[in-house]
């Protein structure tokens, strides 16, 4: 999210056609300074008081335009959003429904710096395992390592802030269905959106992470979408869960595998065919593929199954209701740009409609029990942030149809992530490098 303040007096009727002005050229990966002036379209439908500023403040989300062609900008996010979903509308759908399950970290302190001749980061949560005490209050009930998955107070410390949170949430119009403590310890948590259509859920989770970090920060504590924080613990994921809709018919729903339908299976079908390419915007950070390590519990397998999660694509079976029915794409994780990632899910699948692209047998044993021999007809995703980068470079053409995303898009998608974090992280020394090798 980024912050334009104009005064009341300043904002009638033709803000909402003429737009507002800003310097495209200070926006990471956008325009040349020579080319800076873009302009900002607000939409009204998108507007609430914002509840964190100390003065009365009404916050609208825009759409970016370039000023002399009044065409959306390409690579806008939201816009990419807006274009994905008039696709869907072309291949027959009148509605594809996201539910993202984002998971986050609250921490007590968090603090990092790096150098030429130094690194560091730290962290502290009261309820860390690795706390040995503390003088003004008894912490012995602690979530243990991997075993923070919804337990009750005392063990539980951040129930009421996750309450404080979610009321925040409903007060700007977003539909929270449930929230708990996840796996790991030292403060990991989630809380669950009702599903809704791709841009509206994307707008709902820009606003989510917003209120998460302010509430948090108001109450003396900082929280993180970072993906994988805390060494030798879970990570923080975001399952995805997608379905298209023909007014009020699942397409989603048949006679298939998991009760799925045919359109279903060629929708996963796609996604496989395309997942190592589009991880590039689902887990679009080095910290992301700390969490995808095959071997630890992770969705790595590009494999479909009812009820397994360990599958990247989980079939829900809570109920048996066809509107229930689904696809739950477990790999993504909450420090993507929900736009283009949602955006890119649809793209995928959609081309596997498209094509009738089938998928792989499903999976329905415990993944990480299966030998690497019983596993080697099933593809993985990418190991690396670099990885799914090239494999975006290589197939990115299901992107384009209609002009959904554009190749600048990907082309500066992909230079700026390997120039500015791929690198950046591989030129640098590790911390644990020094352990390993300092008296090689």
């Amino acid at each position: 999210m980024a912050t334009l303040l104009h005064s009341v007096p300043e904002v009638d009727e033709d803000t909402f056609t003429d737009g507002l002005g800003f310097d495209g050229s200070s926006i990471r990966g956008w325009k040349a300074i020579n080319e800076s002036d873009m302009l900002v379209i607000p939409d009204p439908t998108t507007a609430f008081v914002d509840p964190f500023m100390s003065g009365p403040a009404l916050s609208l989300t825009c759409t970016v335009l370039d000023p002399l062609t009044r065409q959306p900008y390409s690579r806008d996010p939201r816009s990419i959003a807006i274009k994905c979903e008039q696709y869907v509308k072309s291949q027959g759908y009148d509605t594809a429904y996201i539910g993202p399950e984002a998971e986050f970290f609250v921490f007590d302190h968090a603090s990092y710096n790096s150098g030429p001749n130094f690194a560091y980061y730290e962290i502290d949560s009261a309820e860390g395992i690795w706390r040995s005490g503390d003088e003004e209050m008894n912490l012995s009930h602690r979530p243990r390592q991997k075993g923070g998955y919804f337990p009750v107070p005392p063990v539980d410390t951040l129930q009421d802030l996750r309450t404080e949170m979610i009321l925040v949430m409903q007060s700007l119009g977003i539909d929270v269905e449930c929230h708990h403590h996840e796996v790991a310890t030292a403060g990991q948590c989630e809380i669950d959106m009702r599903f809704a259509p791709l841009l509206k859920m994307a707008d709902n989770l820009t606003l989510y992470k917003y209120v998460v970090k302010n509430v948090a920060r108001r109450n003396g504590k900082t929280a993180t979408f970072m993906p994988k924080p805390i060494f030798e613990d879970n990570g923080s994921g975001m399952h995805t869960h997608v379905s298209l809709w023909k007014g009020n018919k699942n397409c989603f729903a048949g006679s298939e595998y998991a009760g799925l339908s045919k359109e279903a299976l060629h929708f996963v079908g796609g996604m496989i065919k395309h997942a190592p390419a589009i991880i590039a915007f689902l887990a679009p950070t080095t910290n992301s593929y700390k969490r995808l390590v095959p071997g630890f519990e992770a969705p790595v397998t590009l494999a479909l199954s009812q009820r397994n999660r360990s599958a990247a694509f989980r079939i829900p079976v809570y109920s048996q209701s066809e509107k229930a029915k689904r696809i739950e794409f477990r790999t993504p994780d909450p420090s993507c740009n929900p736009y283009l990632g949602f955006a890119a899910i649809l793209m995928a699948g959609l081309d596997g409609i498209a094509n009738g692209y089938e998928p792989p047998e499903p999976l329905d044993k415990d993944l990480y029990d299966m030998t690497r021999e019983e596993l080697s007809g099933y593809d993985s995703v990418p190991g690396t942030l670099d990885a799914a980068l090239d494999a975006l470079e290589a197939d990115n053409e299901f992107l384009y149809k209609d002009d959904v995303f554009t190749p600048d898009v990907v082309e500066t998608w992909i230079k700026y992530k390997r120039t500015e974090e791929v690198d950046n992280v591989r030129l640098r020394p590790h911390p644990q490098e020094f352990f390993l090798y300092y008296d090689c």
